[in-house]
């Protein structure tokens, strides 16, 4: 009986599954009443196709797509896809009850076959599910393509997380992949846990070289030129520092949007450079980033020398993101007139914050770029000529791109700034320049990172139009600009991850298997701290610099960070005391190490040590370091020191300095009076007092200082204005719970109200 049983469910489950297959199977009575309702409203309408767009032509090799669409007004349940060619024949049809279709193998290569180089129809019919007569009730139609012409070669391209300040805080999370657009699967990551970044690369026209910006040592000017190969190494003798470019005016360089030549003889990258680099709150574009101010310099391989290009090497101008002409001939490069920031804290530095690019974050000021191109001539360069058509036209150009031909420059255009521009879209015009036209691909959303094929028939380009993470898309451009509508790769990244950068090499799809690096060393991960702590992540920053003094117990830069970190931060005093130290005993005259030093003595009320490391400091470092480390907040801590001690005439000195670099300066008027009225400078006194009371009234917590103006008072005789000084002396003293100021403070007040009263008599 039990057996009988069984027999009798799996017999009715089988009867399920050849009733469900009969009913969703191509030619069955459902479709052809479903095709019968369609033919007499065939212009009903109502569903909106997602993907693919109308007219899009597919490359040969392409994996099947993701047909998706939207029907928002229809009771639809269930739709009808058929795919069919001009005579009404049918190649594929199927019932669906999602919103999306994805081909089986043998159903694309159908379609591949019957849309070779000629259109065949997609119809979307919905259909209300509801008994009796099947009900069209909405339906779209497109036409696809197939083309004659193979994409024919594969992809390099960076994967990164989002936000980008999480990228960047952890770079070890962005990765790169290398593979086919003909890949099923994902195609294999080659490169990935590098804990310090790695950003723009290029190959040589022929696949053999990549040039990739990585950050190595204690500069983020560096970059690796290494042969392309199965298994690759990243190794130090492959690395270049653009640093080494004029780097006796100790002026640092980031090495941006570098381009190796199609020979593989030179590399060109933007130094001497200054960007804006902030993030922002919009998880689809979390960073704004570009330059404003820099060169193009260049870099050969033969003879290991750096050069300016001359023609794109004007300090007026920022001059960025270079490409060569296939023949290697002419360099095209975005330019602008170099923004001045001489009044900012950056002055010095390569990348600003949100407080020094305000003007930029907050009140929209626009930063608008043109396409210029010189002659290369061997690196000797030319005159700079202004593009045609990509340039004096109230919008940003960059991103200039020739085609393999050497016939087209494909570009981008935004209302403003470059990289990562929501409105940013592809333009095409001729080599020479011209009217340029927008191109069919463009998405709503960003349209950018473009990359030629090396037969020249197809571009790469990154898109936001589905996902805030970036997603690779593919357009077919024909012998007269025309391009075809976008293609989407979805099938070659993760959905957690923001592709990028993507660039078609000639070679193989597996003529890379694998990127190891072996130059990483304790720099890499002091400069992987300093992001952590630069990010506000002190807990990552401590573990990559102790990670550094690992691989070498003698690093200068770890102990200090870690010293700062101990002591400020993590509560661990004596081990930040300790580390600083040791810093000192490494490299005497750190700067960094005597302010940080000096600045936890003054915590510990020992002043005159303090005061001894605040003024090395400040010898060390006239120009000021980074934020943290300025002249401003060296003369400052030292005028404290020294008011602290009684040198009231050397603190006045530093107080001084404060001033005249920011009048505005809360702290140093306020202690500026107190050093004055110790110096008996009363009226003077009263001046910097009344300032900083204006600025901040808040800032009124010193009981000394009332108490010294009270005295200057009684000097001059004002015994009625002695008395409301000291009074107010008093009720600070009270007010902080200093028992003995407070004693002192009343006698003291009582003698002065007696001066008052009597006149002084």
């Amino acid at each position: 009986m039990r057996r009988r049983i069984v027999f009798f469910v799996l017999g009715a489950a089988l009867a399920a599954v050849v009733l469900v297959a009969r009913q969703w199977s191509g030619g069955s009575d459902l479709i052809a009443s479903v095709l019968a309702a369609y033919r007499e409203n065939p212009d009903i309408g109502g569903v909106r196709m997602v993907y693919p767009q109308d007219g899009t032509l597919f490359p040969p090799e392409i994996v099947p797509p993701l047909f998706r669409w939207e029907d928002p007004n229809s009771p639809a349940a269930l739709w009808l896809v058929r795919v069919e060619g001009g005579d009404g024949q049918f190649f594929v049809q199927r019932l669906i009850r999602e919103k999306q279709w994805m081909p089986d193998a043998r159903d694309w290569e159908r379609i591949k076959t019957a849309s070779k180089e000629k259109e065949v129809r997609v119809l979307v019919i919905g259909v209300d599910r509801r008994p009796g007569p099947r009900r069209v009730v909405s339906a779209a139609r497109i036409v696809i393509r197939t083309s004659a012409d193979e994409v024919g070669a594969p992809l390099f391209y960076r994967e990164v997380n989002l936000p980008f300040v999480d990228a960047v805080k952890d770079p070890s999370r962005i990765r790169w992949r290398f593979g086919s657009i003909a890949s099923t699967q994902r195609p294999p990551v080659i490169l990935e846990n590098l804990p310090v970044c790695g950003n723009c690369h290029s190959f040589s026209q022929d696949g053999r070289l990549i040039g990739m910006d990585v950050d190595y040592a204690n500069s983020k000017g560096s970059y690796v030129i290494a042969p392309v190969k199965k298994q690759m190494v990243l190794a130090t003798s492959d690395i270049i520092t653009w640093n080494d470019y004029k780097k006796e005016d100790g002026e640092q360089t980031f090495g941006l949007l570098s381009q190796i030549s199609p020979d593989g003889r030179y590399v060109l990258s933007t130094v001497k450079d200054k960007s804006v680099f902030v993030p922002m709150p919009d998880l689809a574009f979390s960073q704004l980033f570009f330059p404003i101010k820099g060169i193009l310099c260049v870099y050969d391989c033969q003879t290991k020398t750096f050069s300016p290009l001359p023609g794109a090497d004007d300090p007026q101008y920022v001059q960025s993101n270079p490409s060569w002409s296939p023949d290697g001939k002419w360099v095209l490069f975005a330019r602008s007139k170099a923004y001045d920031l001489k009044n900012t804290l950056g002055q010095g530095k390569i990348l600003l914050t949100r407080e020094e690019c305000k003007e930029f974050v907050e009140d929209g000021r626009p930063f608008l770029f043109d396409l210029y191109r010189v002659p290369f001539n061997d690196g000797r360069g030319g005159a700079p000529e202004p593009v045609a058509g990509a340039s004096n036209n109230g919008v940003s150009n960059y991103f200039g791109r020739y085609s393999p031909d050497g016939k087209w420059i494909v570009f981008c255009r935004a209302r403003s700034y470059m990289l990562l521009q929501k409105d940013s879209e592809l333009y095409i015009l001729p080599a020479e320049g011209g009217q340029a036209r927008r191109l069919e691909c463009n998405t709503s959303r960003m349209n950018s990172w473009h990359s030629w094929s090396p037969n020249g028939k197809w571009l790469v380009f990154s898109s936001k139009a589905w996902s805030d993470y970036t997603q690779l898309c593919l357009t077919h451009i024909d012998d007269q600009g025309r391009a075809s509508p976008p293609v989407l790769l979805s099938h070659l990244t993760s959905p957690d991850r923001a592709a990028n950068i993507p660039e078609f090499v000639n070679a193989r799809p597996d003529a890379i298997a694998r990127i190891r690096e072996q130059f990483l060393n304790d720099y890499s991960f002091v400069r992987a701290g300093n992001e952590f702590y630069r990010q506000g992540d002190g807990d990552r920053a401590v573990a990559e610099y102790n990670h550094a003094l690992e691989l070498n117990p003698d690093n200068v830069e770890a102990h200090q960070r870690l010293g700062f970190l101990l002591y400020n931060v993590k509560n661990q005093p004596q081990e930040g005391m300790a580390h600083l130290l040791r810093t000192l005993e490494l490299d005497p005259h750190n700067p960094r190490a005597h302010y940080d030093l000096g600045m936890a003595l003054l915590h510990q009320r020992k002043i005159d040590e303090a005061a001894q490391h605040l003024a090395e400091a400040l010898r060390q470092m006239p120009k000021g370091l980074d934020d943290q480390y300025t002249p401003i907040r060296v003369h400052f801590h030292l005028g404290e020191a020294l008011l602290l001690t009684g040198k009231s005439k050397e603190a006045r000195t530093h107080l001084a300095k404060v001033l005249e670099l920011e009048p505005q300066h809360v702290e140093a008027n306020y202690r500026m009076a107190l050093a004055l009225a110790d110096l008996g400078q009363i009226d003077s006194a009263l001046r910097c007092y009344a300032k900083a009371i204006q600025l901040n009234p808040n800032v009124d917590t010193s009981p000394a200082l009332h108490h010294l103006l009270a005295h200057g008072y009684v000097q001059k005789g004002k015994y009625q204005e002695a008395l409301q000084h000291e009074e107010r002396a008093l009720a600070l003293a009270q007010a902080q719970g200093d028992v003995q100021l407070v004693s002192t403070l009343r006698e003291a007040v009582e003698n002065y109200r007696r001066l008052a009263f009597t006149g002084g008599r």
